[in-house]
């Protein structure tokens, strides 16, 4: 059996800088877009659903990381607000997805365009071009960490 390693200082260092960057930035970017009416989870559930033609509570609860209790109510929000529908799904009529309506799809995509200009806005405004190439190395490294 092989021991890993013991992690070196700058590996800890780095891991605690990213993680409290990405977790403000993500926070930041959320709030960029004005949601309105909308929850936190309401507005990642109608982001979720962009691209797909519909996902069961179930899987929706597994990507957004809650239980399917809290997903049920979130969804039951966005019908009331008629931004999503329940649809049979077309290979399994048992089962029902949650699909955007034109209207959840519309709120969306204005929510991920203002997302977008905010950090465009923000990288053109407060970084070099320098800076800008060092954040796309940067996301390069970070990416592989994700890819196995």
């Amino acid at each position: 059996m092989s021991e890993n390693p013991p992690l070196s200082p700058s590996a800890l260092h780095a891991s605690q800088e990213v993680r409290t960057v990405i977790g403000r930035l993500r926070r930041r970017i959320r709030s960029a877009a004005d949601t309105g009416d909308l929850t936190l989870p309401q507005a990642s559930v109608l982001a979720r659903l962009i691209g797909n033609e519909g996902l069961t509570t179930s899987d929706l609860a597994a990507v957004e990381g809650v239980r399917h209790q809290s997903m049920t109510a979130t969804v039951a929000s966005l019908v009331g607000l008629g931004l999503v529908e329940r649809r049979p799904d077309p290979h399994d009529r048992r089962r029902l997805l949650i699909a955007l309506t034109a209207e959840g799809r519309r709120r969306a995509e204005d929510d991920r365009q203002a997302r977008r200009e905010w950090l465009a806005g923000q990288l053109q405004e407060k970084c070099t071009e320098e800076e800008r190439q060092t954040v796309i190395a940067a996301m390069a490294v970070l990416g592989r960490l994700i890819h196995d």
